[in-house]
């Protein structure tokens, strides 16, 4: 039977729905994307929608844009399909219609999700893969072959109807590190050359375990189908191997043990080559662990949503909690979202206070600026003392935590001591190559040291690899872009990074948008730069020379910022 097509005010109705959503609504660019391919088909000119006509009518690009030169349209549309994906797996699960993106095209597809099982099965015939943005025979992710030969599109349609309600009403004070157990993937490839199946569950639960709020249990079995009695875990990650569209899919799905409904999954193919060496495994199991270790992925997401606006009233902070409120604070770098970790730590017993991830999590905190609320205020120097102290503790007690070792980089970092903190986060990558956030950390940290080379790397895997990556993983791609001359796209990056860091992330969206002749841009952050009171306090210069160790950026930065028309006292001196 065919799928059932929404007409035109249902899907518009669907489009505000999703233009509404605070993840969509705080990127306006992608809100304008969106509204403009869908709008584009409901009139029936799909074959209008190409790259450059969305950079002219949505991006403002000039009438010579060349896609094969400025790759923004590609960039956006992987953001949006990843931020699409991420509204129907949580604020929009019971959206009657779903508006989706295939790879590779830029013409969505709309989708009606029927109340019962022969209408869930008709309308998931549509569904398109998920954004991979890798070639085939590297890691990519696809829904649509792993649904087919997995429990069943209709099983996928329940979960998604049902998963966030339920989360809803979890109880805060019932929340807890998530557990999994994982299975053995079954090995479908047929006859002929084999490729390397038997271990990767084992991989699964030593790179899951490197994350400090995750139990991770081997499963071992001969059967993806777990019959949920017999598994202890909150979640049960089961997967198959199989050969299809020229390459082997490892297609692995995760189902939540309490109700059965599979909550997410992916698909990773592999070159038929690849795909009999050992190496393979490693590879593969990284990929999965960049989203499932993720603390914006599958596995914490009741959490998020209930720690959304800080520790409830009356609950009581549990590690776990005030580790997902640091996550958080991590992510958007607030005040807020700083003291509402802080006040958790401050609440947690004193032998809970003295773990290893507690103490390094406090010394960030303190060393950030970030205190209780009512606590009194410490001047830098003693913050930094007691940050140190905290971290050495920690250190000494966890010295195989990678969680700590980021912690210690990022101490290393504000103190100046930038050798040392590249050492930090080398140690914490090797303990956990799956931890995003040390990645990020990293490649930030060496390409304002003058090492974009080698920094880029480490940005594109965290960028990539992990869900709804935040605006600070984006310093990298912006330096990228400015080094590549691809203004525009530096331009879009630098506006996403200034969201998490406003002085370094102004400066460069001014340097950007000067030398890419955008005087609008220029016109928006100047005045910003301007008034950043360490600016102000310090000389711009002065002052970036403490984060900036590449004279040759320091030198771009000078040079646009007096093209955009800031006095040259103002870059070398006090004002």
């Amino acid at each position: 039977m065919p799928a059932v097509t929404p007409d035109r005010q249902t899907v518009l109705a669907a489009l505000d729905r999703v233009l509404g959503w605070p993840e969509i609504a705080r990127s306006p660019q992608l809100g304008r994307f969106l509204d403009y391919i869908v709008r584009q088909t409901l009139d029936g000119d799909e074959q209008a929608i190409k790259a450059y006509s969305i950079a002219v009518d949505v991006f403002g690009r000039a009438a010579d844009f060349d896609p094969q030169v400025d790759p923004i349209v590609r960039v956006q549309a992987r953001r949006l399909r990843s931020l699409l994906e991420q509204y129907y797996a949580a604020a929009g699960v019971a959206d009657p219609v779903r508006i989706t993106l295939p790879v590779g095209r830029y013409v969505p597809v709309f989708e009606s999700i029927g109340i019962d099982e022969a209408t869930a099965i008709e309308t998931s015939e549509a569904l398109p893969p998920v954004p991979s943005g890798r070639e085939r025979g590297h890691i990519t992710l696809s829904w649509f072959s792993l649904l087919i030969v997995t429990l069943g599109i209709a099983a996928l349609a329940y979960a998604l109807s049902t998963w966030e309600p339920r989360l809803g009403h979890s109880s805060v004070a019932a929340l807890r590190g998530p557990s999994i157990t994982i299975m053995e993937f079954q090995d479908l490839s047929g006859d002929g050359s084999r490729p390397v199946v038997a271990g990767l569950a084992l991989e699964l639960v030593t790179d899951l375990n490197a994350f400090e709020d995750i139990d991770a249990r081997y499963g071992g079995g001969e059967s993806m189908a777990v019959p949920v009695a017999a598994a202890p875990s909150d979640f049960v990650l089961t997967g198959i191997v199989r050969r299809a569209e020229q390459a082997v899919q490892y297609s692995a799905i995760l189902t939540e043990t309490a109700s059965g409904a599979v909550v997410w999954s992916r698909t990773i193919p592999v070159s038929e080559q690849r795909s009999m060496q050992p190496e393979a495994l490693d590879e593969i199991s990284q990929a999965l662990s960049l989203v499932l270790g993720s603390p914006r992925g599958p596995l914490h997401l009741a959490a998020r949503k209930a720690l959304s606006g800080g520790l409830p009233a009356g609950a009581v902070a549990t590690l776990y909690l005030c580790h997902v409120l640091f996550d958080l604070y991590r992510e958007t770098g607030t005040a807020t979202s700083g003291a509402n970790a802080a006040s958790c730590y401050a609440g947690l017993s004193e032998t809970d206070r003295q773990e290893p991830s507690a103490l390094a999590a406090q010394a960030s905190l303190t060393g950030e600026g970030m205190v209780a609320a009512g606590a009194s205020g410490l001047d830098p120097a003693d913050r930094m003392r007691i940050a140190q102290a905290s971290l050495q503790r920690a250190t000494a007690s966890a010295p195989l935590s990678a969680f700590v070792w980021e912690q210690q980089g990022r101490w290393f970092e504000l103190q100046g001591q930038f050798k040392a903190a590249g050492a930090a986060y080398a140690s914490s990558i090797q303990l956990n190559p799956a931890n995003a956030d040390a990645l990020a950390a990293a490649a930030r940290l060496t390409a304002l040291q003058g090492n974009l080379a080698e920094a880029g790397p480490l940005a594109a895997k965290a960028v990539s690899g992990t869900p709804v990556p935040p605006p600070w993983y984006f310093v990298v791609p912006t330096l990228l872009a400015l080094r590549d001359q691809h203004f525009p796209m530096a331009i879009s990056n630098a506006q996403t990074y200034a969201i998490a860091d406003p002085e370094l992330g102004s400066v460069l969206a001014v340097v950007a948008a000067s030398a890419g002749g955008n005087a609008g841009v220029v016109n928006r952050y100047l005045p910003q730069v301007l008034e950043v009171a360490a600016f102000r306090a310090a000389g711009i210069l002065p002052r970036l020379r403490e984060r900036i160790g590449d004279v040759a950026l320091l030198e771009e930065i000078g040079n646009g910022l007096a093209t955009a028309g800031v006095p040259q006292r103002a870059l070398t001196a006090p004002f």
